[in-house]
């Protein structure tokens, strides 16, 4: 397997990773499963808060592996702070996991239950100068995961994304995307749950503290659909449908899951 064609198929998917990101084999991994028994209620976890600023957002693009917007974290204007994090974090990027049909797609699993997709929401810590430098500390990034599930009610606050899929159909494509808050796809609950792991994609460092929302997000299975019409391939190639681009629950290994609520 080439150290630049990871992905999600049978050649290069999850099973694979290891063979050149050794770290995909390590102890602190994501997704994982939580199990509600399982977890431990800690009163000591108080509210996140995030404080956005919508001009901070720059583009969208298709990578070939997922949908990703990314914002300008060259200062303190997009942060996240409050909950288990010490200090502030600004967000860099958000991007999305889904499946091929509405009954799977998310990569954290609740209790047995797959949601349709999810959302996750970078941030780093400038405290340790910049992004690569924050990959390499156990504190280094923490990550807003929202689940998709999928309801009767489109979502309008996820209709700015999905606008633009028509824009970044292939994969290498961006497009311009100013003006957008993302906090607008937080759900009403603030209720977390919490834990330390990695990134779900090669090279699976190790310097996540996810903070995992409980209430989903509900969108529309159109929403769903026009995800799924993003292609993983170039233009000038057979469309082939980027579907599927999440990792599988990993070991636990004895890390404790925190609730911040009861």
């Amino acid at each position: 397997m080439a150290q630049s064609v990871w992905g999600y198929d049978s050649d290069n998917g999850p099973e694979r990773w290891h063979e050149n990101y050794p770290l995909a084999k390590g102890d602190k991994q994501s997704p994982i499963e939580i199990n509600s028994k399982d977890v431990k209620h800690d009163s000591s976890l108080g509210a996140w808060h995030a404080s956005y600023d919508p001009g901070a957002a720059k583009t969208i693009l298709n990578n070939g592996r997922t949908c990703r917007v990314v914002f300008d974290d060259t200062f303190d204007r997009s942060v996240l702070r409050g909950g288990p994090l010490t200090g502030a974090y600004r967000l860099r990027q958000l991007h999305l996991h889904w499946g091929s049909s509405d009954d799977h797609g998310s990569e954290h699993v609740i209790d047995g239950v797959r949601y349709a997709a999810e959302l996750h929401m970078v941030h780093w810590n400038p405290k340790h100068g910049n992004f690569a430098g924050a990959l390499k500390q156990p504190d280094g990034v923490a990550v807003v995961g929202i689940f998709l599930k999928v309801g009767k009610t489109p979502k309008p606050e996820m209709k700015r994304i999905l606008e633009e899929i028509d824009n970044i159909k292939t994969k290498g494509k961006e497009a311009p995307f100013q003006h957008f808050d993302p906090s607008i796809l937080f759900p009403k609950s603030r209720d977390y749950w919490t834990y330390h792991g990695s990134f779900t994609t090669p090279p699976c460092e190790e310097c996540i503290t996810w903070i995992l929302l409980r209430e989903p997000i509900e969108v529309s299975s159109d929403q769903m659909a026009k995800l799924r019409s993003l292609s993983k391939n170039g233009e000038n190639e057979p469309v082939n449908p980027l579907v599927d681009n999440w990792r599988p629950p990993q070991p636990v290994k004895g890390r404790i899951v925190r609730a911040s609520f009861k």
